[in-house]
C-alpha cells in the first residue's frame, strides 16, 4: 500500500525526469558553459547568470540571461552552481540578491563547484532550514568531459534527492556516484585532486628525466602507454607537455585552490600529506613565474626550471 508521502515522492521523481524543466545555472566559465549547454540541448528551459558574457550558442538554445542569482532561483525548480571557490558559493547562496533571497521552499540546490567540505555541510544545513534540498556534486573530467557529457560526478546528499536529480546528472556525466551525505562529495573531489596532481607530477618527472637522459620523450610516452604506467594523465597531459599546449582546460590557480583545501583539511585531521605539499610548491613556482592561468599540465615547467632542461 502506498501512503500519500510515497505517492508524492514518486510524482516528484517523475517530474524530475520530464523534459522542459525550469533549470537555473549560475556560473558559466570553462566548465559551466558546456554543462549548461548540454542541459539546454536536452530540452530544458535554462535561466542563467554569470559574471562575464553568456555564450551566444547558449542564448540560441533559449537560455534566459538574468541579472542575479535571486532571479535565477525564483524562476527555477533546480539551481545548479558552478563557480570557482567557497566564497563565491557563499555569495551566490546567501549574499545580496543570492538564492536565499528567493522563496526556496521545494526547490533543489546542486552545487557542482569544488569547495570546502566543511563549509559545504554548513551551506547544506542553511539551505535545508529554508525548506529546500541540497546536493554537493563536484566533477572531474575537465572541459572535454563537460562538452562530451562524460564527467565523473561525486555527489553528497540525501539518497532520495540524488535519485530525483540523477536524470539530469546523466546528461552531464557517465560515472555518477552518491558518495554519502552532504560534504562527502566535496571530500571525494579533494581526494581526486590529490591523485590528479600527483599523477601530473609523476608524468612530468618521467618525461623530463627521459628527455635529459637523451631519449625521445614522445617515444618514451608511447612505450609507457602500453604498460602498467599507462594512465589518462599520461595520455592527455603527457601529450600537452610534449606539444606545449598549455591553454587551460583546468587552470593551475584552481588546482592550487583544491590542494589548499586538501592541506587545510589534513591539518584539521592531524594528517601529513607530504607529496601533496610538494605538488603545491611546484604549482606555486609556476604561478610565481606567471603561469597561474595556464593548464595544470604546465606543472612540468617547474621541473624543467629545476633541471635547467626543457623537454624536446
Amino acid at each position: 500500500m502506498l501512503y500519500a508521502a510515497d505517492v508524492q515522492g514518486i510524482n516528484r521523481n517523475r517530474n524530475f525526469e520530464r523534459k522542459g524543466m525550469k533549470l537555473g545555472f549560475i556560473g558559466l566559465g570553462i566548465m559551466g558553459t558546456p554543462m549548461a549547454l548540454r542541459l539546454a540541448k536536452a530540452g530544458h528551459a535554462l535561466h542563467v547568470t554569470t559574471i562575464g558574457p553568456v555564450a551566444e550558442e547558449l542564448l540560441k538554445q533559449g537560455a534566459q540571461h538574468l541579472a542575479t542569482a535571486e532571479q535565477v532561483a525564483e524562476q527555477s525548480e533546480i539551481i545548479f552552481i558552478m563557480v570557482p571557490d567557497t566564497p563565491q558559493v557563499a555569495d551566490v547562496l546567501f549574499g545580496e540578491h543570492g538564492c536565499a533571497s528567493a522563496a526556496l521552499k521545494g526547490k533543489t540546490i546542486v552545487d557542482m563547484s569544488s569547495i570546502s567540505p566543511i563549509e559545504t555541510k554548513r551551506f547544506a544545513q542553511q539551505v535545508r532550514d529554508l525548506g529546500a534540498d541540497y546536493l554537493d556534486a563536484p566533477v572531474s573530467g575537465g572541459e572535454i568531459g563537460a562538452r562530451e557529457g562524460t564527467l565523473s560526478i561525486m555527489v553528497g546528499g540525501d539518497e532520495n534527492v540524488f535519485a530525483r536529480v540523477k536524470p539530469l546528472f546523466d546528461i552531464l556525466g557517465k560515472n555518477i556516484t552518491l558518495v554519502g551525505g552532504n560534504g562527502d562529495g566535496q571530500t571525494c573531489k579533494v581526494a581526486n585532486q590529490i591523485i590528479v596532481a600527483l599523477n601530473i607530477e609523476a608524468v612530468s618527472e618521467a618525461l623530463v628525466f627521459a628527455s635529459k637522459a637523451g631519449a625521445d620523450p614522445a617515444r618514451v610516452r608511447q612505450a609507457l602507454m602500453g604498460g602498467f604506467a599507462s594512465s589518462r594523465i599520461l595520455e592527455v597531459h603527457g601529450e600537452r607537455m610534449l606539444n606545449r599546449t598549455f591553454n587551460p582546460g583546468f587552470k593551475i590557480s584552481l588546482h592550487q585552490k583544491d590542494l589548499n583545501l586538501a592541506l587545510q583539511s589534513a591539518k584539521a585531521l592531524a594528517l601529513n600529506l607530504p607529496n601533496t605539499a610538494t605538488c603545491q610548491e611546484l604549482f606555486n613556482t609556476c604561478a610565481a613565474n606567471g603561469g597561474g592561468e595556464l593548464d595544470h599540465s604546465s606543472l612540468v615547467q617547474a621541473l624543467e626550471l629545476m633541471a635547467n632542461h626543457k623537454i624536446s
